[in-house]
């Protein structure tokens, strides 16, 4: 027996709570440094290697520095949370910042704030509130702000942010409060700021803690591990939210909201990280280091090779056949640590660190090739929310992580159009698109899924151009027979504030994935791409269990932002504690 071990420093976030507060620490990621070394309690079987696969081997771990490129280890930082019940005029610090909706802003016919809480800001600071907002028209609408650097209160900023005119999309509204904050501190070098809400009749203050939490930790989050220079600027130290609640319920749900942006962060380095840094095996040794870090609940199992061939994976190898990058197929398992499991679950992320198309390769504008390293979205959304669960340890649900990771490249050794692969479940699929390979890895990975004895499935993947075609940049679309499943999944996103679409399922679109040689081709015409994409990935899911496929191509990417946005995470969460004791 072996193991692998990731020598780096992970990205954590430890959240621990005190009567008043909830810290957030933060410690950078991953890929410093890539060697192999003996770890205990994470393990798997080696097989004899042949001179050709030694080689291939070495020549793996040698790629993982390719362009010399190492990340840099930045110091964390470090963020504080409080709930408090204090007068606004009487809190000292950088940024008071207020959570206004449009109706919040409604003014008398003296241009006097109707709002008792602007109300009394604005009596303390002679009218300047009031008269700042009419001049520069705010008027509550969401991504408005105004921040004034005012005399008369504790506080050195006093800003107005706006969040829309209702809560019907409360939980993204009040995580852009956060962000919005994080983002107004960052400019005004701000190290304590104070959150707090206009009116708060008829919310989940609990739910709304936390989501403004989330917002700020994922808006102070930039990931500067491959820049040459680092900005000095002080971060943001603590963050008070008042108005909302105090005691243990709303420090637990604040520890909550640490777990997640956790595994988000996690998820959003790992898509980040360029394809010569974040190969295959590096993602297996992140996948292990989970494991490891939580061994109490977590045991991780990276098969190789030789023993994807012993379980007849032949459509996921054929993907990985052209690359000097060996594949690693990925099973993390989630225990509770105490306590009768009542539910069993798989998480499938599709783990492409890189494609290149394969012989169709991807050319043209708007090929996307530049950005190809996010094609493992799915496995990054999976393992983040793996590290979330790991410090969360919901009981009575067992949890399943599974990626079948590889590289889709080009050489004599590839796979080619025309070709004929068989899956682990005996099922034939000619090749007639080499640029369609997500879906044959995850077809292995699905049968692997179901032998584990599960009862619900989620895959997540970035499948195809045509979600985005369908949906837009921000959403994600659903497939899944089950209503049920559905509706445990569609509620999880309501929570969560990720946008998620349910999407038909039309068997007649079969016709066009039969093949004139084996049983199916792997890709169908161009029109309903998502769909067909779909009913492939229904023939390697065993009929007795639940399956949801999610294809998340759009909002996994921020182009505007041209970073990774974690897509997937903390819905994942939500579903897996839906399906715990």
């Amino acid at each position: 027996m072996a193991a692998i071990r990731v020598s780096s420093t992970s990205l954590a976030i430890l959240a621990s709570t005190s009567s008043s507060s909830c810290y957030f620490h933060f410690r950078p990621s991953i890929f410093t440094k890539f060697r192999f070394t003996p770890i205990r309690d994470i393990s798997f079987a080696i097989t004899p290697l042949s001179s050709r696969r030694a080689k291939r081997m070495a020549h793996s771990i040698a790629r993982a520095t390719l362009g010399l490129t190492e990340p840099k280890k930045i110091d964390p930082p470090k963020i504080s949370f409080a709930a408090k019940e204090v007068d606004l005029v009487e809190w000292k610090g950088d940024i008071l910042a207020v959570g206004v909706t449009e109706n919040d802003m409604a003014k008398d016919d003296n241009s006097k704030f109707k709002n008792s809480i602007l109300q009394k800001l604005d009596s303390q600071l002679g009218g300047l509130l009031s008269e700042a907002s009419t001049e520069e028209e705010f008027t509550g609408k969401a991504g408005q702000s105004t921040v004034l650097r005012l005399p008369g209160l504790g506080s050195k900023r006093v800003s107005l942010i706006g969040l829309g005119s209702a809560a019907a999309s409360a939980t993204v509204a009040y995580r852009s409060l956060g962000e919005a904050v994080a983002s107004a501190s960052k400019s005004a070098k701000a190290s304590n700021v104070a959150i707090t809400l206009a009116s708060s009749e008829g919310i989940s203050k609990l739910s709304t803690a936390s989501a403004i939490a989330t917002g700020a930790v994922l808006g102070t989050f930039d990931d500067n591990r491959f820049r040459s220079s680092e900005s000095k600027k002080p971060g943001l130290q603590s963050v008070d939210i008042l108005g909302l609640g105090t005691g243990a319920e709303i420090e637990k749900k604040l520890k909550y909201a640490g777990d997640v942006c956790s595994g988000i962060i996690f998820g959003r380095e790992l898509v980040n990280a360029p394809p010569n840094v974040l190969t295959p095996g590096v993602l297996a040794e992140e996948a292990a280091r989970i494991a490891s870090e939580y061994s109490d609940v977590f045991s991780a199992k990276i098969l190789d090779e030789e023993q994807c061939k012993e379980l007849k994976m032949g459509s996921y190898l054929a993907v990985a056949a052209a690359s000097a990058n060996p594949p690693h197929f990925i099973h993390l398992h989630y225990k509770p640590p105490s306590g009768e499991v009542k539910t069993k679950l798989a998480l499938v992320g599709k783990g492409l660190t890189f494609d290149s198309g394969g012989y169709n390769i991807k050319t043209g504008a708007g090929c996307l090739i530049e950005l190809m390293k996010f094609d493992m979205g799915g496995s990054a959304a999976v393992l983040g929310a793996a590290k979330a669960l790991a410090q969360i340890k919901p009981l009575g649900v067992e949890v399943h992580f599974i990626v079948a990771a590889c590289e889709n490249m080009i050489s004599g050794t590839g796979m080619r159009p025309g070709d004929v692969v068989t899956a682990s479940n005996g099922k034939t699929i000619e090749v007639n698109n080499t640029d369609a390979e997500g879906r044959l890895t995850l077809a292995d990975a699905l049968v692997y899924a179901c032998n584990q004895g599960v009862d619900k499935i989620v895959d997540l993947a970035t499948l195809t151009g045509a979600c985005i075609i369908a949906l837009g940049p921000s959403i994600a679309g659903v497939f899944t027979p089950s209503d049920e499943l559905a509706k445990e999944v569609l509620g999880a996103s309501e929570l969560s504030g990720e946008k998620l679409w349910r999407m038909p399922m039309e068997d007649s679109y079969w016709e066009s994935m039969k093949s004139g040689v084996a049983d199916m081709v792997n890709t169908g015409g161009r029109q309903g791409g998502a769909i067909t994409a779909a009913l492939f990935l229904k023939q390697f899911v065993d009929e007795k269990v639940q399956w949801m496929h999610i294809d998340l191509a759009g909002p996994v990417w921020n182009d505007k932002k041209k970073n990774a946005t974690g897509f997937g995470v903390s819905t994942l969460v939500e579903w897996v504690l839906k399906n715990s004791s």
